[in-house]
Parts: structure tokens; sequence; C-alpha cells
């Protein structure tokens, strides 16, 4: 069987649009194609700070309410989970039905119309090798937020781009999709002293979906 020349027409039939997404600059995130969201660069002033009569975790809770996600935010940092039971290439193995691009592959006949003969386990496997060559897990880290934000460690995803995605090479895992999570973030007016500080909701973009793309 001439397996590279299906490989060939195979990419031609997976190219996808990558979505616009937004990052989170500043104080709120302004439109961008661009996701994990930047550093913000904070600027050092104890008078900008939350106090610790500003940090009760009660009253906090209370005010970001339902928006308070365990799953993607924490008030420390959370623990790796680094046990040997753990199966390190768990991550890498598709997730979830397999892509209508792939089961609806024509293997039947090679690029140019040469009739090939494959047998259901064959194809099978050849669509199980072309899911998990292309399939992009997104890589979920946790970030400091820092002492501004609460909760202040964000679950924060990541497309692989530890090699290309795509046979021949070139293609690469980039973010399709994001969620939003809603975080409070101190926010002082005024330049005169004491000034007037408050936690404000914001929304802060975490990707959610990586797929292989040129």
């Amino acid at each position: 069987m001439e397996l590279p020349q299906y490989m060939l027409s195979c990419f031609c039939m997976l190219l996808l649009q990558h979505g616009l997404c937004q990052p989170y600059l500043h104080l709120r995130p302004v439109p961008s194609d661009s996701l994990p969201v930047v550093d913000i660069i904070e600027h050092p002033d104890p008078d900008n700070d939350p106090k610790d009569n500003d940090l009760d975790e009660r009253a906090l809770r209370k005010k970001l309410g339902s928006h308070f996600d365990p799953n993607f935010m924490s008030i420390t940092l959370p623990q790796l989970d680094d046990s040997p039971s753990r199966d390190p290439n768990s991550r890498f193995k598709p997730l979830g039905a397999m892509p209508n691009d792939i089961k609806r592959l024509d293997l039947s006949e090679t690029p140019y119309g040469r009739k090939m003969k494959l047998g259901k386990k064959a194809r099978r496997k050849f669509q199980q090798w072309l899911w998990s060559y292309t399939y992009c897990p997104v890589m979920y880290t946790w970030k400091d937020l820092g002492g501004r934000f609460w909760p202040r460690f964000v679950k924060e995803g990541n497309c692989y781009n530890e090699r290309s995605c795509s046979f021949p090479e070139g293609m690469l895992c980039k973010p399709v999709k994001s969620i939003s999570k809603t975080f409070l973030r101190w926010y002082c007016q005024g330049w005169s002293k004491p000034k007037y500080c408050t936690w404000i909701p914001v929304q802060y973009p975490v990707i959610s979906e990586c797929k292989c793309s040129c």
C-alpha cells in the first residue's frame, strides 16, 4: 500500500481555520488573535495592593458567587499530579469521537486515481494513527496572576507545539476555542491618598481546544 500518498491527501482535507481569541492585557481583555494571555506587567506600589482586610475569603467568595470555578481557579497553588500511577502519555491520547474529516476519508484510491484495496481492520488502524498524529491536546498549567487578582491562580491552557502535527511537517497546533472565567481584579482610582480601591469582576480567556492548522 502507498500510505505516504494517502497521508498527503488526508492532510489536504484536514486544513482548518484557526479562530480569533481575546488576550488579557492590563485591566481588561482587548480583541486579539493571540492566546494564551501575555503576562501582565504590574508596577510595584503598596498603595495599589489589597490589604489583609481586603482579602477575606468568605467575602470574596460571596462577591464572586457562582463564577468561582475550582477546576480553573485556586486561592493557593495546587499540587501537580506526579504520582507513579499516572500515565504520562495519557494527555496525548485523543478524546471524544473521531473527527468526521477522518471518518469520511476515501481510502479506496490514491490521489492519482489508482484503486486500492484496504480491509476494514487496516482502514481502522490507519484512521486511528492519523487521528493520534494530528491530535492537538490542550496542555494545562497553573499560572500565578499575582496578589491583585482573586483567586490569584488560574489553570491556563496551551497548545502542544513540540513537534509538527502534520505529515509532511509544516502544520502546528493552534487555539480554535476559548472559554472565559470571571476573576476579581483589585482596582484603584485617583492619584491622591488615600485612593479609592475595590474588587471588580473581569473576564480571563482560557484556551479550551486546539487543532492542527497552517
